[in-house]
């Protein structure tokens, strides 16, 4: 059975960082947020949006060499870049993050997917001429399509 799938056309940065900052509002502690894209599709800028909604203060980029950080807000911010890890998965100690008290969101993800947690909320981000992005979520696990559920009806209700 496919999984549904929610997609949106975003007009540049500043629509996708208000969308994953208006996700923000719907996570809770243990949330994981799978994202892919090609270089250049928008996966850091959708994670400082998602980090402006949770409130978070510092600076947001990408966590290419340091493969993890770390952001406080309304709850931890968990920002992974798998892209460089190879083997040493296991070393990192993932499953702390997973299940852990904060969001994570793990760009490359599908580099790891045999580590991931069944129950996650991918999110496909790909440009579409000039400035646009699409955005696709395919939620995996009841918490995710309700999730989802939510976030199309406010996206459709303008709330």
């Amino acid at each position: 059975m496919t999984a549904m799938a929610y997609k949106w056309t975003l007009a540049g940065v500043e629509q996708t960082q208000n969308f994953a900052e208006r996700l923000a509002a719907f996570l809770q502690p243990g949330d994981l947020l799978a994202l892919e894209g090609d270089l250049g599709a928008g996966k850091t800028t959708f994670t400082q949006g998602l980090a402006r909604g949770l409130g978070v203060r510092n600076v947001v980029n990408s966590p290419t060499f340091t493969i993890i950080k770390e952001y406080q807000g309304r709850l931890p911010l968990y920002h992974m870049d798998v892209y460089r890890v190879g083997d040493d998965v296991d070393s990192l100690g993932l499953d702390d993050y997973f299940f852990g008290e904060g969001v994570c969101v793990v760009e490359w993800a599908s580099l790891i997917e045999d580590v991931l947690p069944q129950e996650r909320l991918t999110i496909f981000l790909r440009t579409a001429g000039d400035e646009q992005r699409l955005i696709e979520l395919v939620p995996q696990g009841d918490r995710y399509v309700r999730l989802c559920e939510e976030i199309d009806f406010d996206a459709r209700t303008g709330d």
